[in-house]
């Protein structure tokens, strides 16, 4: 059994590097873009009079970025060859995601906001999957050229991991729908034109039939955002939204009416292996940056890395960072064979895992790199503060606890 990279994707890997240092780097260093980098980046990337959405000055410079990964051939890497991409598969882009994340925090790959010089494109997938070919066709250039962006209006003010109890409610009028509601930490909805709003058109609450996925307009009538949450890990993009009587068409319609979370959950298991691949880089990137400045630092007449005070912790992070990596990369081909649904055990712990080990790792480096460690001018509070939310974002980590129990002890299924 070979556990190396393939050669394919480590020359891809060997690709990604000397176009960043060729393109990217000079963009991030030119004029005073490093302000959006350095121990100003919070202040830099925030507009704190505009509700702490992220400034336009902040978003041009990734704009530019993604325009040149486009030109070279990288930004859409994972997507199919019919929409310009190099079917990158899932063991692939695990791969891509930690190898982008170990090299620390640059415009090649932004934490706060996920944009990257490979893109994930999560919903160009979804509308190749579930949309209709009307859908495709209208949808497909405005994703690709960013025309059409979409947010996401999954969970609740009342209902957050418990989507099936979700309030809000779309009522045939017509041939069309009209939808009332509401949605907290709406994602994307500072630059978004159209929202993906889940509601419940039949059923009991509770239960997963019954909910339908809708496309709406950001400028519709009764779509309401009242205000972003302002979060640990600014800018901003997170919204509360109100729904008042809002009538879409039945083009409207994203998916089979009353399986919409099927259309969820296809959203959430290559984003969730691809985030643990993302967050094992960055803890890993932490680990590397304690052990450099340990050996480096020199206290009592003698180098900080010689304690085992000091090596253990450390040892202990790069030991499960190795375990993390099998697995995910394991599960990451898993994907690539079976159903996604086959795998959902084996992705949750990928995810809850990793996540904790990078919060883990750059709290670690931290205290291994003292007060400065602490400071801003170390990358290690920006990496803490982005990934604590995903130890809670698209499924906490009790949820995908869950799942796994639920493969464990057999709940959930019918017992042989």
């Amino acid at each position: 059994m070979d556990f190396d990279i393939p050669a394919d994707i480590q020359a891809t890997l060997n690709g990604l590097d000397a176009f960043i240092e060729a393109e990217i780097l000079p963009l991030q260093h030119a004029d005073d873009n490093m302000r959006f980098f350095d121990h100003r980046r919070e202040w830099a990337r925030t507009d704190f009079d505009n509700d702490g959405v992220p400034r336009a000055e902040w978003e041009a410079l990734l704009a530019e970025m993604r325009r040149r990964a486009d030109v070279a051939g990288w930004l859409r890497w994972a997507l199919p060859a019919e929409f310009g991409g190099h079917d990158a598969s899932n063991l692939e882009m695990a791969i891509i995601r930690e190898h982008l994340a170990r090299r620390g925090l640059g415009l090649h790959n932004d934490l706060q906001n996920e944009s990257s010089i490979v893109g994930n494109f999560p919903t160009v997938l979804m509308m190749r999957d579930f949309g209709t070919p009307e859908q495709i066709a209208e949808w497909m250039p405005g994703f690709l050229d960013g025309s059409r962006r979409l947010a996401f209006g999954l969970t609740e003010p009342e209902h957050g991991s418990d989507a099936t109890y979700m309030e809000t409610r779309a009522v045939a009028d017509g041939d069309g729908w009209v939808i009332n509601g509401a949605k907290r930490w709406n994602s994307g909805l500072h630059h978004a034109t159209h929202d993906i709003i889940f509601a419940r058109t039949s059923g009991e609450p509770g239960t997963p039939n019954g909910i339908t996925a809708f496309l709406v307009p950001t400028d519709a009538d009764g779509f309401s955002v009242e205000f972003f949450w302002w979060t640990f890990n600014m800018p901003t993009d997170h919204a509360e939204v109100t729904l008042t009587d809002v009538r879409v068409g039945p083009e409207a319609v994203f998916g089979e009416v009353g399986q919409g979370l099927y259309l969820a959950q296809h959203f959430v298991h290559e984003n969730r292996i691809r985030q643990a691949a993302s967050s094992l880089g960055a803890g890993q990137f932490c680990v590397d940056e304690a052990v450099r400045y340990a050996n480096e630092r020199v206290t009592w007449g003698k180098p900080l890395a010689v304690n085992q005070g000091i090596q253990f912790p450390l040892v202990e992070l790069h030991t499960e960072a190795a375990m993390l990596r099998q697995l995910i990369r394991e599960t990451a081909w898993r994907l690539d064979q079976q159903h996604h649904l086959e795998v959902t055990h084996q992705v949750a712990m990928c995810n809850y895992r990793a996540n904790q080990f990078a919060c883990d790792a750059a709290d670690r480096a931290m205290q291994t790199c003292g007060g400065v460690g602490y400071s801003r001018h170390m990358p290690f509070e920006h990496i803490y503060r982005h990934h604590r939310r995903y130890r809670i974002t698209e499924g906490s980590e009790e949820i995908q606890m869950r799942k796994v129990a639920q493969q464990l002890f057999g709940f959930g299924r019918s017992r042989s």
